[in-house]
């Protein structure tokens, strides 16, 4: 009973998570942390914001976040899921920044059954991400930083967790508006699983790039990740779609693109490859893989909005409110 009802929640998730990697756990590691993140394609470690979140995608960038800002986001997912995290960011000194999170995944209301498919009840399945994070400010131009999660799964009466850490190196050049980064996210192990089945943590090697030009309120970024998969069993690959070189390459790719046309107002777009292929060739639209966002930035107070689809079927929303007290 155990195993099948584990068996049937994960058939029931959308393709975009389970796709993603087979043999692990903690899909919530996956999802955006923000509006402004959310809006970029879902995956920027490079991007110089003022954003709470960026302890979750890059530690090093808390560097530049605003001592005292709170943030908050909530998204909409596919059948009745929502997701919602808070962050808190703390600066010690001039060169020490600390921040807290908490995330949360609901995935709604799901009918248990017994092997024979007969209604036995119903469940809630849940997803949890809490950690602390840091980052030290090594030059006017270098900085690193290191984050701690601790994870947690339900899935009716059954539980699993993990630990897991995340490592991250930033270059900033204000002068040439460019910013390069690379990190080690979510490297971890479970410390409890749902059977005797033990199940890897989705960590990622990653790089990113950030270029704003200089006579044009532009800036685009380039994201690469998953860089130590190159397996095509890691990914959804259509049956009547052989995967080629080229087609595994750009899945390991994230594009966006910023418009600053004020200090008030932010606009941007972004593409996931990945996404969007593995959307498409489950029946999903031609927009699949494209997100949108939209900002704006107040002395004290900051609203995003972000559009994206994870499912073939179903658009999600998220919306992030940050305060710097």
């Amino acid at each position: 009973m155990k195993k099948y009802l584990i068996i049937a929640f994960f058939c029931v998730l959308p393709l975009s998570l389970v796709a993603q990697e087979s043999t692990s756990a903690f899909q919530i590691l996956r999802l955006p942390t923000s509006a402004h993140l959310a809006g970029l394609g879902g995956e920027n470690l490079s991007t110089i914001d003022d954003d709470a979140s960026a302890v979750l995608h890059n530690p090093a960038l808390l560097s530049s976040v605003s001592s005292g800002t709170l943030g908050l986001s909530f998204m909409t997912y596919a059948d009745g899921a929502k997701w919602m995290g808070a962050q808190y960011v703390r600066a010690f000194g001039e060169r020490h920044t600390g921040a807290a999170f908490v995330h949360y995944m609901g995935y709604g209301e799901m009918t248990e059954t017994d092997p024979s498919g007969a209604a036995i009840g119903t469940f809630s399945p849940k997803d949890m991400v809490a950690g602390v994070g840091y980052s030290y400010l090594l030059s006017d131009r270098w900085a690193g930083g290191a984050a701690f999660k601790l994870l947690y799964s339900s899935i009716a009466n059954y539980h699993a967790a993990a630990v897991a850490v995340d490592l991250g190196l930033n270059y900033y050049d204000e002068d040439e508006d460019l910013s390069l980064s690379a990190t080690l996210r979510n490297a971890g192990a479970q410390i409890k699983s749902y059977d005797n089945r033990t199940e890897t943590v989705p960590y990622s090697f990653q790089f990113g790039l950030t270029k704003g030009l200089e006579h044009l309120p532009l800036r685009f970024s380039l994201t690469a990740v998953d860089l130590t998969r190159w397996d095509k069993r890691h990914y959804y690959v259509p049956s009547d779609k052989p995967m080629g070189f080229g087609r595994l390459a750009l899945n390991h790719l994230v594009l966006g693109a910023e418009l600053l046309p004020s200090d008030v107002l932010t606009l941007s777009v972004g593409y996931n490859f990945r996404r969007g292929y593995e959307l498409k060739a489950a029946g999903a639209s031609h927009w699949a893989g494209v997100t949108a966002g939209i900002g704006l930035n107040f002395s004290q107070i900051k609203l995003n909005l972000a559009y994206a689809q994870y499912h073939k079927s179903t658009a999600s929303l998220m919306g992030t409110v940050a305060y710097t007290f």
